[in-house]
């Protein structure tokens, strides 16, 4: 699905999609907290009611577009790998791929920073919203099991530090992630564009080597 940029004409024969490539440009101007459906249907001309039959509120919605932030941030991640520079030794081609994985995590937090919040935010309900009596099931964060799958193969090279392997993706995944919101909200996002990158550069390194051995 490929949202408009905000201004443009809105195509909907497609309503519910409509509705959610306004929901996704709501989200990339001021993150999750401008996903509202009335203002979507207002982006696409259409009543609020029209809307209505197609998400049960804004919760719905919000969820929908969380779904999609997600899969942008692991194709930024993906595509962030995708541009390393290959090597003949296996485990410095596995060492680059976590470290590339993880510059393109931050990378999109950065550049797409209300993209970012949505892919996290915590959809809750509105009052007159209905609530689900079994919520439904998380899906497995991409992002996480392109660095869990990465880190695996780094420790099948043998570089792995011994007894971390349970928790080592988990912690990595800490590492950018706290890096990325102290980037984005924290008082890191003063910080030049220059000493930004040797920061992030200083704690990409710092996950690669509490990974592996020596």
């Amino acid at each position: 699905m490929a949202a408009t940029s905000a201004g443009k004409t809105y195509h909907h024969g497609d309503l519910r999609n409509a509705l959610i490539c306004a929901a996704v440009d709501l989200a990339t101007e001021g993150g999750p907290e401008r996903v509202v459906l009335r203002e979507a249907a207002r982006r696409v001309g259409v009543s609020p009611t029209a809307a209505y039959r197609h998400f049960d509120g804004r919760g719905e919605l919000l969820r929908t577009v969380r779904a999609h932030a997600r899969r942008e941030l692991a194709a930024a991640m993906e595509r962030a790998a995708a541009r390393e520079p290959g090597a003949d030794d296996p485990g410095l081609a596995a060492e680059r791929r976590v470290t590339a994985l993880c510059r393109g995590y931050v990378g999109f937090a950065v550049e797409q920073p209300g993209l970012y919040r949505a892919a996290f935010c915590v959809p809750r309900p509105a009052a007159d919203e209905p609530v689900p009596v079994r919520p439904p099931a998380e899906p497995e964060i991409r992002a996480f099991a392109l660095l869990r799958e990465a880190l695996e193969a780094l420790a099948r090279q043998g570089a792995a530090r011994p007894g971390g392997r349970p928790t080592t993706a988990a912690a990595a995944w800490s590492a950018v992630h706290g890096l990325s919101l102290l980037l984005v909200d924290g008082p890191l996002r003063r910080l030049s564009a220059q000493g930004r990158g040797v920061v992030v550069e200083a704690t990409l390194a710092m996950v690669v080597s509490g990974a592996t051995v020596g």
